[in-house]
């Protein structure tokens, strides 16, 4: 499971360094004018801080391996991993519209690769946290 850990954690990393881009790519200096003060500084920080909490996942899991999967602890930790990334799973088809994706190739080509991480995520987290 230890190299299972560390792919998800290189992947986590990526993925929270993406989060730099979003401000940019979504526009957001031109959307986010619409919103009041507070629910436009509630966007960029929200995403800021969801992006350190993924980061630091991916650092955790890079670096501890071996503690997650052979730890009690450890496998509680994952077992909360695994609630969240399950989560996340469900989201990425319940929580958006299917237009933002569907018949336009790049964005079907994320939202499966997207789909496939979080569903591998959630099982590796599952399977050592399930382990206690």
């Amino acid at each position: 499971m230890e190299i299972h850990l560390k792919l998800i954690g290189i992947s986590l990393i990526l993925l929270a360094l993406i989060h730099v881009i979003f401000p940019k790519y979504f526009n957001w200096e031109n959307d986010l004018k619409s919103l009041s003060l507070i629910n436009a500084e509630m966007m960029v920080i929200h995403t800021f801080f969801l992006a350190l909490t993924v980061f630091l996942m991916g650092i955790l899991c890079l670096t501890s391996g071996d503690d997650l999967s052979n730890s009690r602890l450890g496998r509680k930790i994952c077992l909360g991993f695994a609630i969240f990334w399950t989560l996340r799973f469900f989201i990425q088809f319940f929580g958006y519209s299917t237009s933002h994706w569907k018949g336009k190739f790049f964005e079907t080509a994320v939202h499966i690769v997207f789909s496939l991480f979080w569903g591998y995520t959630s099982v590796v987290f599952w399977r050592i946290g399930l382990s206690l």
